[in-house]
């Protein structure tokens, strides 16, 4: 084992994962240690039970099943960014050299995945390795954050175990329909600092399920939202979007939809708040090469008079030296039109000075929103708009109340919550405990 991890060439991360050496070295240990030395066995006995709960920890949190040794490497050929995949992601693989190295590595990982540990389990006196290989656990809970990641892992699993001839053209097809590594597996991200001052990208597992139907009503705002990420992708003139009103209205919804909507064509979110716009051209430089296309999404965006971090934003949406890549594009939501709380005392030097333009302070809060090319408003529903979206949640929920007596509740919701939004509907139904289907 420690030689064929030795001889990969592209996937590197294998040869260098911690679990998968530390395991081919105790393999190795134990091939020259001699049966009657039980201390020095026991002692490696120790040393691969820890590595096998890290493989067990890993499998329990993506989901994999059956064959658990199987479904660790095929998780780390999955994730890993090496540089023929990266070149092959959503388009086809080129032929050359390149492609007989990434034959070369797969044989060898085809023997990874069939490795016969029976002789060495004797000598160690476990056979804790072949029982990953059929390994079975009850599943009490049925929900689980991971399952469509879970399900292609076990799939492309099973057939990684099958010809090694077939496999160049398998993992052709999956990078061409997944992707590459963890941009390619997941449909949203998040910053994480690390605590030298960089970042890394973090994927945001429980994502809410959410599409453009589930939000009734504003269908001049979601077609507009809908057509411009549609010309995002295409690589037609796009506009970095601002959706601003009322709270609860639908703004993230729309945003969630539209990724929903359209991952299966590349697109992918990543959420950045206001005290990480420090790293936003960190976090460009990591994407802007990638065959996927980004939504760099900031939630309830405003910011108060003494904050300063908008100019970072200022900077990467427009005006700063680099070029922003084709591949980018702005989102906010606020419940401020102008997102930069603005006082009377900004307007000081137009009174002071008698002049007829705008104050200096006025214009550098304003710039922001005006680079934003698309200002998409999302009001408050009137009070029979809102009655509509509960009868279409009570209906879609189904509640079983009259019309009357569903009405006369959801206006004594309203009234106790001091509005009518679609979020305030949502929390009344919630109210009314319909069951939800896993």
């Amino acid at each position: 084992m420690k030689a064929l991890l030795s001889e990969l060439i592209l996937f590197d991360s294998l040869k260098t994962d911690p679990v998968l050496r530390q395991i081919a070295e105790i393999l190795s240990e134990a091939e020259y240690s001699a049966a009657e030395d039980a201390a020095h066995l026991s002692a490696l006995r120790a040393r691969l039970f820890s590595e096998v709960h890290h493989i067990l920890e890993t499998a329990t949190r993506y989901g994999f099943r059956d064959d658990l040794w199987g479904g660790y490497l095929t998780w780390r050929m999955m994730t890993d960014e090496h540089p023929l995949a990266l070149v092959s992601e959503k388009r086809e693989m080129p032929n050359g050299s390149a492609a007989d190295l990434f034959e070369m590595d797969l044989k060898k990982i085809h023997a990874l995945l069939h490795y016969d540990f029976s002789s060495l389990e004797e000598k160690l006196g476990t056979a804790v390795l072949s029982t990953l290989r059929h390994y079975h656990a009850v599943q009490k809970n049925e929900r689980m954050y991971f399952r469509s990641l879970s399900e292609i892992v076990n799939s492309l699993r099973e057939r990684l175990m099958q010809d090694s001839a077939a496999l160049p053209q398998l993992m052709q097809d999956f990078y061409r329909d997944y992707g590459v590594g963890l941009l390619g597996l997941n449909k949203a991200f998040r910053i994480r600092e690390l605590p030298d001052g960089t970042s890394e990208l973090e994927p945001i597992h429980n994502l809410e399920q959410v599409h453009f139907e589930d939000l009734l009503g504003y269908e001049s705002q979601k077609a507009l939202i809908r057509g411009n990420v549609g010309a995002f992708l295409e690589g037609r003139a796009f506009n970095n979007m601002l959706l601003y009103g009322d709270a609860g209205t639908g703004k993230s919804t729309s945003v969630k939809a539209a990724l929903h909507e359209f991952y299966p064509q590349g697109l992918r979110l990543i959420e950045i708040y206001k005290h990480q716009f420090r790293h936003l051209s960190q976090v460009i430089s990591q994407v802007k090469s990638r065959n996927y296309h980004f939504l760099l999404f900031m939630d309830d965006l405003s910011f108060e008079e003494f904050e300063i971090e908008y100019k970072y934003l200022k900077a990467v949406i427009e005006g700063g030296f680099e070029t922003r890549p084709d591949n980018i594009m702005i989102v906010a939501t606020s419940n401020r039109r102008h997102l930069i709380k603005e006082n009377l005392s900004d307007r000081k030097d137009m009174i002071d000075q008698e002049d007829l333009h705008h104050s200096d302070t006025v214009e550098e809060k304003l710039s922001l929103v005006d680079r934003f090319g698309l200002n998409i408003l999302f009001s408050r529903p009137t009070h029979e708009e809102y009655l509509q979206i509960v009868r279409k949640l009570a209906a879609r929920y189904d509640i079983l109340l009259s019309d009357e007596e569903l009405i006369r509740r959801a206006n004594t919701w309203s009234v106790r919550k001091g509005g009518c939004t679609g979020r305030i509907a949502q929390q009344f139904i919630n109210s009314l405990a319909p069951r939800l289907s896993l």
